[in-house]
């Protein structure tokens, strides 16, 4: 590859990346100088995950073209790429942090990533509709694997956790898989969606992502960037470097090519879940530390993500 094809490449991965950023970074401002709070942040959150995005997804699997966007050697990639950094940092935890209790909190931060919010947005941003319609089944299927292993990872040094019980019955209701699994039964033998519905549908998913974004930034600390202990830098080098190194390798391994490689990339490399501060805090353990994770990994991540793309971009193909 020349250096003129480089260069385009790295533009391409700089415009994908800079209108997160500066959703996120207006988030912080917005926060910061009081037009938003967090009333409006849990309040704008709810409707995110509970009605604009399961809409998105519906919407997105409705209508894409499975035939041609979607590769089950994508969602291998991913959901084996996630088992992996689950089990690798499962074991190796006790190595970076000294609390016992601290292990299961710093592998959900290893493996669980923000890929409703982060990691679709970098796809929808990258390749559209496409991008959207190749991530929605790894989504689907990642996402219940993520709250599995998170309960299995947490009980390991925590009490109080709801056991799979509990947590089967939260995957059944999650709104995200609910829009996800509608949108593909549509898809497959509903009639085709009205006009005026799917420009309704397409208001209401096109505001979700961005006021998403929002909401991370209202919520991010930048005093968090200076708390850079063993655990924190772990998790760290976990999500944002070795998930996205090992994920990627299987999908070459598996033989993938272009725009598929780089979505393995996006959601391998997306920053630790939000949700999983929620998680930890609900079953007792270290909140401050699960949330000094997710802050680093979401800011160090728009970072990685920018150059990890270049690279997938401008080398995997040639691999």
């Amino acid at each position: 590859m020349n250096n003129s094809d480089l260069l385009s490449t790295f533009i391409f991965s700089v415009s994908v990346s800079t209108p997160i950023f500066l959703m996120i970074a207006l988030g912080a401002v917005l926060r910061r100088v009081g037009l938003i709070d967090e009333a409006f942040i849990n309040t704008a959150s709810r409707l995110v995950f509970s009605v604009g995005l399961p809409v998105l997804l519906f919407f997105s699997n409705a209508s894409a073209d499975f035939g041609s966007a979607t590769d089950g050697r994508i969602m291998i990639a991913v959901v084996t790429g996630a088992l992996l950094v689950f089990i690798l940092s499962f074991v190796t935890a006790g190595w970076f942090v000294r609390d016992k209790k601290d292990r299961g909190v710093l592998t959900q931060a290893a493996f669980r990533g923000n890929l409703i919010i982060i990691g679709l947005a970098y796809c929808a941003n990258a390749y559209g509709e496409k991008g959207i319609a190749m991530a929605a089944l790894p989504l689907a299927v990642t996402i219940v694997l993520y709250n599995v292993l998170s309960v299995v990872a947490l009980n390991r040094d925590l009490d109080g956790g709801r056991g799979f019980r509990g947590v089967f019955a939260a995957i059944a209701r999650n709104p995200l898989i609910i829009g996800i699994v509608a949108g593909l039964i549509y898809g497959a033998w509903g009639p085709s969606i009205a006009e005026p519905i799917r420009r309704a549908g397409g208001y209401l998913g096109d505001m979700s992502l961005p006021l998403a974004l929002l909401c991370v930034g209202g919520t991010l600390s930048l005093k968090s960037l200076g708390q850079m202990g063993g655990g924190v830098l772990a998790a760290s080098c976990w999500k944002l470097l070795v998930s996205p190194v090992i994920t990627v390798t299987l999908a070459l391994l598996l033989g993938l090519k272009g725009d598929a490689v780089s979505v393995v990339f996006l959601l391998a490399a997306a920053p630790t879940a939000t949700v999983s501060f929620v998680m930890v805090r609900g079953m007792g353990g270290n909140a401050a530390l699960a949330a000094t994770m997710i802050v680093q990994t979401t800011l160090f991540g728009l970072v990685s993500l920018t150059i990890g793309l270049w690279l997938v971009e401008a080398f995997a193909p040639t691999l």
